[in-house]
């Protein structure tokens, strides 16, 4: 059965997208840690980041560095934290997580809860900074 992020780049389910090319997509994380927080997802459906065959890999992380760099254009924040759990769903992703503190990569407080329409301004905020 697909996951979520399988669903969200079949175009399934809807997604705030901020970035996508042939192998990779970036949306918003609908509970995120911060505004501005992103999901950097391959395309091909691996459940375990170190499962990833090394150019995927490569390719994921030089991919999440484009986005990163976007957010720092466009989100006021000190610096984008990074991070890989990868026990929520059954799919490689990377949180991009744009910081002021080190609490706001605590994935144990509360997540905020935005409107769609406040989603969508932050996403074409971040794709404004490619």
């Amino acid at each position: 059965m697909a996951t979520i992020f399988t669903k969200i780049i079949n175009r399934e389910i809807p997604a705030h997208i901020v970035a996508e090319d042939e192998h990779y997509i970036a949306f918003l994380d609908i509970m995120p840690l911060a505004k501005g927080h992103v999901l950097v997802v391959p395309k091909k459906e691996v459940d375990y980041i170190f499962d990833l065959d090394d150019a995927t890999l490569s390719g994921l992380h030089l991919f999440a560095k484009k986005v990163a760099k976007a957010i720092d254009k466009t989100i006021k924040c000190t610096r984008v934290g990074v991070a890989v759990i990868g026990l929520e769903v059954p799919h490689v992703h990377v949180h991009l997580v744009p910081l002021r503190t080190m609490d706001d990569i605590n994935f144990s407080r509360p997540k905020l809860k935005l409107s769609q329409e406040e989603l969508a301004v932050i996403a074409e905020t971040i794709r404004k900074g490619f």
